[in-house]
C-alpha cells in the first residue's frame, strides 16, 4: 500500500504544470525579412526602404506588420440528463411429481423459487460560460501563399501579487483586418488563446496535486 501511495504522488507530482515565463520564443515578435536597408542618399527624394503605395490602405500585409486582436469571445453551455432504469424478475419451480408422488431429497422437496430487483436512478447536469474582453497586439509571423495571415502574440502585466498573461495565435484574412489594424478575434481561424497568471493569488485559487488525486479516476473508491 506504501509503495502504491509513493508512486502515485510521484506521478501527479510529474504531472504538476510548470510556471510559464515571459518571451516565450513561439510568441516573440518576428522581425520583418522583405524590409531592404535603406540606401546611402544619393540625392534622389524617393527612397525604396520607406516608400508607401499610394493606393494602399496602410492595412498589415507583410511580415512583421502589427495587428490589434480585440478579444470577444464569450462562450455558453447547458447540458443535463436523466436516467431510470427499474427491472424486477420472479421465478418459481415447483416440485415435479413422479407416479403421482412428489420428488424429494431427504425429506424436502425439490422445489426453488428466485426473484431479483434491479434500479439504477442517475441525474446529472452542467452549466458554464466564459468570456474575456480586451485588446492585445500581435505580429505577422507568415503570410500564407493564399494570403491569409499567422499572427501571434503575448502580453505580461506585472501586478503586486503576480503577474497575469496573455497568449494569442491563429490565422486572418487579410479582408478582415480593418482600416486602423483591428480585427476580433471572433475571426481567427485555428485561434489559440491563453489567459492565465502567475503568483500568489493565482496559486490560491488551483487544487493540490494531493486533492486532484481524490477525485481523479485513478481513486478507486
Amino acid at each position: 500500500m506504501r509503495v502504491l501511495l509513493l508512486a502515485a504522488a510521484v506521478v501527479l507530482t510529474g504531472c504538476v504544470n510548470k510556471a510559464p515565463k515571459p518571451d516565450n520564443p513561439h510568441y516573440a515578435p518576428i522581425q520583418p525579412v522583405q524590409m531592404q536597408q535603406p540606401q546611402p542618399v544619393t540625392g534622389s527624394i524617393y527612397q525604396a526602404a520607406t516608400s508607401m503605395d499610394l493606393y494602399s490602405d496602410g492595412r498589415a500585409h507583410r511580415v512583421g506588420d502589427i495587428i490589434t486582436v480585440v478579444l470577444t469571445e464569450r462562450t455558453q453551455s447547458s447540458k443535463s440528463a436523466s436516467t431510470t432504469v427499474d427491472k424486477t424478475n420472479d421465478m418459481s419451480i415447483g416440485a415435479p411429481n413422479v407416479l403421482g408422488h412428489e420428488v424429494k431429497v431427504f425429506g424436502n422437496p425439490l422445489s426453488a423459487s428466485m426473484n431479483s430487483n434491479t434500479a439504477f436512478d442517475g441525474e446529472g447536469s452542467s452549466d458554464m460560460s466564459n468570456s474575456l474582453s480586451g485588446n492585445i497586439t500581435v505580429t505577422v509571423h507568415q503570410v500564407l501563399p493564399n494570403g491569409n495571415l499567422l499572427v501571434r502574440g503575448e502580453k505580461w502585466l506585472t501586478l503586486n501579487q503576480g503577474d497575469e498573461y496573455i497568449r494569442i495565435s491563429g490565422l486572418v484574412r487579410k479582408q478582415d483586418v480593418g482600416p486602423d489594424n483591428r480585427v476580433p478575434s471572433t475571426r481567427l481561424a485555428d485561434a489559440r488563446i491563453t489567459y492565465s497568471g502567475t503568483g500568489a493569488t493565482h496559486d490560491s485559487n488551483v487544487m493540490g496535486w494531493l486533492a486532484r488525486f481524490f477525485i481523479s479516476p485513478l481513486w478507486p473508491f
